[in-house]
């Protein structure tokens, strides 16, 4: 009888690893720092080369030397269980099973001729993948997807929405692929030392820089940005004198998300200090997530998007007794914009992330051909701010209306 070993992995990654050797053409995830996808990515090739002979290829765009190669990641992987550990040769410079599987470790930027000679690829593994640019590609695939059940794996960061990378397998992803985005939140061994860096650096970087390194985020042009330098994420506790709370509510339908907020006003600042999130939210749990997420909300006016007035009155009736509807007007969105920009900081309690996400992605459309950024604001990202307004419709100046008087002999 054979022998079994119990293989922990993110929750996340199991689906990506479900199907068995052959079944896929590809696999992949990407994220941020700290997600554990590397490691477990190489203990899954290392595992698969335990079980039968493979010839692996590990390749990344840029590669001067061995030091700079996936070899490390492997090594790590292999030495975490000592049934591999006790199985393959891991040298300075090369890895390799007794039963015939072997690791090669190659650049793509000066190595590409040498990649398209090399025989039966039965595992490619692209790490860095947001690097290798579009000619690198069109090389690479044809040459190590020519044996039958040839699978190609692909790990990365991303960095610039419309990449290569993030076209082939985030935007529009291949038939025979399993794809996943995973964080340092879905890492379950997310180690404690990285993540007392990752709290200072929520610190002290700027809330785009933060997000593209910890939370997989896209770099965006700030510039675009409704809310670009007014807001970051702290901890903080509100203080007696401190203005608020104030509610606000904003309705879902299909794939949006119902989302609430519980905000303060202190020293010219605005501060977020709960959320609530939740997409497909049906209205009879509405009332029940939002009093579990934020608490206490049904002790307070809890300002709602007056294009529900039936949910509103089935709230009223069902936990959130003084949900009202919020009052709109002509240029409304743009007076509260005007708003939440002239508060001196926006803070946003670190678990706010839906909210933080939003601050972050809340973006002016830019012009396609001159790369303009225009008035109007897109139409996305924009649930929880737009709650936000909600709950601050109190205390938003309206715009003064600009009036024309007209008398004989002209306009005044």
């Amino acid at each position: 009888m054979g022998k079994t070993a119990r293989i922990e992995l993110p929750p996340k990654l199991v689906p990506v690893f479900a199907s068995k050797r052959g079944s896929l053409q590809y696999r992949g995830a990407y994220g941020g720092r700290g997600s554990g996808k590397s490691f477990s990515f190489a203990k899954m090739a290392a595992i698969w080369g335990y079980a039968e002979p493979l010839r692996v290829l590990c390749t990344r765009e840029y590669q001067v030397s061995i030091k700079e190669s996936f070899h490390a990641e492997l090594k790590a992987a292999i030495a975490s269980e000592p049934w591999l550990d006790s199985f393959y040769d891991v040298g300075v410079d090369y890895l390799r099973g007794p039963n015939g599987t072997e690791f090669l470790f190659r650049g793509l930027r000066h190595n590409i001729s040498n990649i398209k000679s090399l025989a039966k690829i039965d595992l490619t593994i692209v790490e860095e993948a947001e690097d290798v640019p579009e000619h690198s590609w069109l090389a690479l695939e044809p040459t190590v997807l020519r044996e039958s059940g040839a699978e190609m794996w692909v790990i990365w960061n991303p960095r610039d929405e419309g990449s290569p990378v993030d076209q082939r397998f985030r935007q529009s992803p291949p038939d025979k692929s399993v794809i996943v985005e995973l964080h340092h939140q879905d890492n379950p061994w997310f180690p404690a030392g990285l993540d007392e860096l990752r709290r200072r650096e929520q610190q002290r970087l700027d809330p785009n820089t933060y997000a593209h390194i910890w939370d997989g985020a896209y770099l965006l042009n700030s510039d675009a940005q409704v809310l670009a330098g007014k807001w970051r994420t702290a901890e903080f506790e509100p203080g007696k004198d401190w203005k608020g709370p104030y509610h606000g509510l904003d309705f879902g339908f299909s794939q949006d998300p119902t989302t609430a907020n519980r905000v303060w006003i202190h020293n010219e600042s605005l501060y977020v200090e709960y959320e609530a999130h939740g997409v497909g939210m049906e209205i009879d749990d509405t009332a029940r997530v939002l009093k579990s997420s934020i608490p206490g909300i049904e002790n307070y006016e809890v300002l709602a998007d007056n294009a529900r007035p039936e949910s509103i009155s089935y709230l009223k009736r069902n936990g959130l007794p003084r949900c009202t509807a919020v009052k709109k007007w002509p240029g409304s969105v743009e007076d509260g914009i005007t708003h939440l920009r002239g508060y001196r900081e926006i803070v946003i309690h670190p678990r706010c992330v839906h909210t933080a996400k939003e601050a972050r992605l809340y973006s002016y459309k830019i012009d396609s051909k001159s790369g303009q950024v225009l008035s109007q604001v897109v139409d996305a990202h924009n649930h929880h701010i737009d709650d936000i307004r909600y709950a601050l419709q109190p205390v938003i100046r309206r715009r003064e209306k600009k009036t024309t008087m007209k008398a004989i002999g002209g306009t005044y």
